[in-house]
């Protein structure tokens, strides 16, 4: 299968929309506070034409079949390191998982962040998702902190 991984266009803007309502139905068993109907969660033209962020995609035989992006961020003041990568949106469609896209759109990520010298990279994903792990994790990342939450609606207090 010949692979082509490339910077998205706004041309590409119609599958990425597609592909994002895709990431909102796979994480909403995991995050009961996601708004019902259809939402958004990103500004995709904005990330594909800021200079602080890249859209990356897999393509085959000229279709789409995978996406993230790379957004530079500034971090806390008493961190090393004064910037962050900060990586989302990395989906694949069913039909084309285990094919080692995941891994090439985030190699693309890694070197458009190193090319902008930036080195700290971060994602979050969701601790049930243990596709999701295992692949990040493949790649080399390593869980750094654990955010919690506690719904109080109904509590006695």
């Amino acid at each position: 299968m010949n692979y082509v991984t490339r910077k998205a266009t706004l041309k590409d803007l119609p599958i990425l929309l597609q592909f994002e309502q895709g990431v909102i139905k796979t994480e909403r068993p995991f995050n009961p506070t996601i708004k019902e109907g259809k939402i958004n969660y990103y500004n995709i033209p904005e990330l594909i034409t800021s200079e602080n962020s890249a859209v990356f995609v897999v393509e085959i035989n000229n279709d789409i079949v995978a996406s993230g992006y790379a957004k530079i961020k500034d971090d806390r003041h008493y961190l090393k390191h004064k910037k962050q990568g900060y990586l989302g949106f990395m989906f694949v469609p069913n039909e084309f998982r285990g094919k080692g896209l995941n891994q090439l759109i985030i190699d693309a990520l890694l070197n458009w962040c190193k090319r902008k010298n930036i080195f700290e990279i971060r994602l979050d994903v969701y601790d049930d998702n243990l596709p999701a792990i295992r692949a990040y994790e493949k790649v080399g990342f390593k869980k750094h902190m654990i955010n919690m939450r506690f719904d109080i609606e109904d509590l006695d207090i």
